[in-house]
């Protein structure tokens, strides 16, 4: 389904839009004005999906009563919810995995209708349609958006679209091992990319490094902007494994440019030194070796935006 163009949209008044990413460290939810794309209102609350997904969806159902509440005031009706979740999502909006979020039988779309109809998506699909409405996406016909947090996955966009695939199931560059073995020892490296690059991964391999108390990964890029040795080696090898897996999706697919979003892929530094390198080492050819390699525009409410989006566009 594409946006109503612009005579139609400046036509009537705004539509309101509920839009709520939940990932596997934040449920961010915001409320959003149409066509804009403007955020007029945010919540947010910690995820901790190891409650429990029927406590995860009372805090979703929670903000998204705040936020009409807040339409409300404002003599507004929120016209639809979109939710985008940190899982696999088929053609028809049923979540079809529970690698962090435990909704594959959870009453979601049931539970926030009674507001307002309800669409869910990927979170990576939604974060990649606001940044191809209103963010850095907006000059290219196709482009490929790379999202890096509490995990990693990516999203190709085509003509404004999200590539969906057979069956959904897209996202997801680093959930799965390389499994080559050592031509000297034999031995067969079974880590993932999101073991090796995610936010929690950088924790993980900073504190077996030092023994130290990095609770986040913003937390050990902080320490080797200043001077860890320690924090400086796995932001740049956690940079460097994820670039190399950018590279080879952009000898397969040669998109226009590369957008990066998620906490990790927002930052500054070494990680982000180290990601933009690697990629365009990896790039085969000369071709495509200096696109553009830049971060979402629509930053941190890229996934409620896109997600809100997604419902408004559901009305036209």
């Amino acid at each position: 389904m594409s946006p109503p163009s612009a005579l139609e949209a400046g036509s009537r008044a705004p539509d309101y839009a509920i839009g709520v990413d939940v990932g596997g460290t934040k449920i961010a939810a915001g409320l959003v004005t149409f066509p804009k794309g403007v955020v007029l209102s945010r919540r947010q609350l910690p995820t901790t999906p190891e409650r429990g997904g029927n406590v995860v969806l009372a805090d979703v159902l929670h903000l998204c009563e705040e936020l009409a509440i807040v339409a409300q005031d404002q003599n507004q009706r929120v016209n639809r919810i979109g939710v985008g979740v940190c899982e696999l999502v088929d053609l028809h909006g049923n979540i079809v995995s529970e690698n962090c979020l435990a909704w594959k039988s959870a009453p979601v779309r049931e539970r926030l209708s009674k507001l307002a109809p309800t669409i869910i998506e990927a979170d990576v699909r939604a974060a990649a349609l606001a940044e191809a409405m209103f963010g850095a996406g907006k000059p290219f016909k196709q482009f490929l958006y790379v999202t890096v947090g509490t995990g990693i996955s990516c999203c190709l966009m085509l003509d404004g679209k999200p590539f969906t695939g057979a069956h959904g199931a897209t996202g997801t560059m680093a959930s799965s091992p390389l499994s080559i073995a050592c031509d000297q020892c034999g031995h067969v490296n079974l880590h993932t990319l999101e073991e090796i690059a995610s936010g929690p991964a950088l924790v993980a391999r900073y504190n077996q490094l030092r023994r130290a108390g990095a609770g986040t990964g913003q937390a050990v890029l902080a320490a080797a902007l200043a001077g860890d040795s320690e924090a400086a080696h796995v932001a740049r090898s956690g940079g460097d494994a994820l670039g190399s897996s950018a590279g080879l999706l952009v000898n397969v697919l040669d998109p226009e440019a590369i957008i990066a979003g998620g906490g990790l892929g927002l930052s500054d530094g070494l990680f982000w030194e180290s990601f933009v390198a690697s990629t365009r080492r990896h790039i085969w050819s000369d071709v495509h070796r200096d696109l553009p390699i830049v971060r979402a525009a629509t930053g941190a409410d890229a996934g409620l935006i896109g997600a809100a989006a997604l419902a408004w566009m559901s009305l036209h």
